[in-house]
């Protein structure tokens, strides 16, 4: 049988050979094809040949199962194709491993194979072998074989095929897949764009360029310097692609508009004219050329001006001096703020002072005001720290009670850290006992 089989293919190939073209070192095939096949499933031939007590009958087609196939192939040179297929097939699988079922049942399978032909597939008819390995899902069981065998591609304008395969399946996972054979039949066609003949241009015709940059004398403006073929042979010292004939700062890359020049800086403040909105007084870029702005015009430019919106001197960063007679009053007021020994509860003799203070606030809304709470050296330094700072926040709740917004004022406590007397006597320590407060707009 195997000799018959072997004679048959190598008439096969003789036959077709009269059909194929010459051989090429690429692969004709468009880069993927896409293609269907219908299948037939002969498992009973195989268990006939290898029962040697049983006669060879060969299955007819009423004994064969059916299934149908998705491909893909792509040539890998003129000569070897790889092709993967999904095969859905339709077959009593659990038959094969338990006899006396008779149900309907699919295996679902994925075979890579490479096809080898002895010559290029640009011929009309081509035989090619076919091997590769399969795997496959059947009636709840995964199995492997390994597929072989021949077949014939006819070949319409290399983007059609016809297929015909005969595989011969060897079964690698026996206790789930029986050897069997399987035929198909399908095409496989290309979705791609078609492939243009690339045709060689003629020899070029020998022609003149005395001065060697490409552009031949007949079209060359400059013949006999080296310059660009974008302009017409001439020369661009500054490659700012206007021709140094044209160029009236051939060195110094420009513009057209400026023949040739860049675009001038009036104000050499390193933005050009064209985009500088202060084009004759020297500015910033995040000002587009201008200047920094002096909104309110105290000579203080805004970036720079806590009251932008406020004139006053830089010696106050741009905001209104306070008027002297308030400082005054305020500091006045802060001599006279008293609390209880060692407590932050301020004594009433404290309100006729703070009284002031809000009225001076609720006068002029843009001012603010600093709370600093100060303490002597008697006691440890965290305790003084917190006494220092409750009484400035007693405070500031005092002054919140009549009507001051909270966020105008900012209390802080320092503790023993910046006497103004010497603490070794009675009278610096009560000197060192102090609230302060300072008045700002800003």
């Amino acid at each position: 049988m195997k000799q018959k089989l072997t004679l048959v293919f190598a008439m096969f190939v003789l036959v077709t050979g009269a059909f194929a073209q010459k051989n090429s070192d690429s692969p004709d095939k468009k880069p993927a094809l896409f293609g269907v096949q219908l299948n037939a499933l002969d498992f009973k031939t195989p268990g006939t040949i290898k029962d040697m007590n049983s006669p060879r009958n060969l299955a007819g087609l009423r004994d064969m199962d059916y299934g149908l196939s998705l491909s893909y192939w792509r040539g890998l040179t003129s000569k070897i194709d790889f092709a993967g297929k999904f095969n859905a097939m339709i077959h009593d699988y659990a038959n094969d491993r338990v006899e006396g079922t008779t149900k309907t049942e699919m295996g679902l399978e994925l075979e890579p194979t490479l096809n080898i032909r002895p010559y290029s597939d640009k011929g009309m008819i081509a035989p090619f072998l076919t091997a590769g390995a399969g795997v496959g899902y059947y009636t709840g069981k995964f199995g492997a074989y390994v597929p072989a065998g021949v077949g014939i591609q006819m070949n319409f304008n290399s983007v059609t095929y016809l297929l015909l395969q005969a595989q011969y399946r060897f079964a690698l996972t026996t206790d789930v897949l029986k050897d069997h054979l399987i035929y198909s039949v399908g095409f496989a066609h290309s979705f791609g764009p078609e492939k243009k003949k690339v045709i060689p241009p003629p020899p070029a015709p020998v022609v003149l360029d005395r001065d060697n940059d490409g552009v031949n004398d007949v079209d060359d403006k400059c013949p006999d310097v080296a310059g660009l073929a974008s302009l017409k042979g001439c020369p661009d010292t500054d490659r700012d692609g206007i021709a140094d004939g044209d160029d009236k700062c051939p060195t110094v890359a420009g513009t057209a508009k400026y023949q040739g020049c860049p675009v001038p800086d009036t104000d050499g403040d390193g933005i050009n004219d064209e985009n500088d909105k202060c084009p004759t007084v020297k500015g910033l870029a995040r000002y587009q050329g201008c200047p920094i702005p002096d909104g309110d015009g105290d000579g203080v430019n805004d970036e720079d001006d806590k009251c932008p919106t406020r004139s006053g001197p830089a010696s106050n960063q741009g905001c209104p001096e306070i008027a002297k007679e308030v400082v005054e009053k305020v500091n006045m007021a802060a001599k006279n703020v008293f609390f209880a020994t060692g407590s932050y509860k301020l004594l009433a003799k404290s309100n006729a002072s703070l009284n002031e203070v809000a009225a001076l606030l609720k006068a002029d809304e843009s001012l603010m005001l600093d709370i600093d709470g100060h303490t002597d050296e008697v006691g440890s330094n965290e305790s003084n720290l917190k006494l220092s700072e409750s009484r400035a926040g007693s405070v500031r709740t005092y002054l919140v009670g009549k009507g001051i917004a909270e966020s105008r004022m900012k209390s802080t406590g320092f503790g023993e850290e910046k006497p103004i007397a010497d603490n070794k006597t009675a009278a610096g320590r009560a000197k060192n006992r102090r609230t302060e407060m300072t008045l700002r707009n800003f």
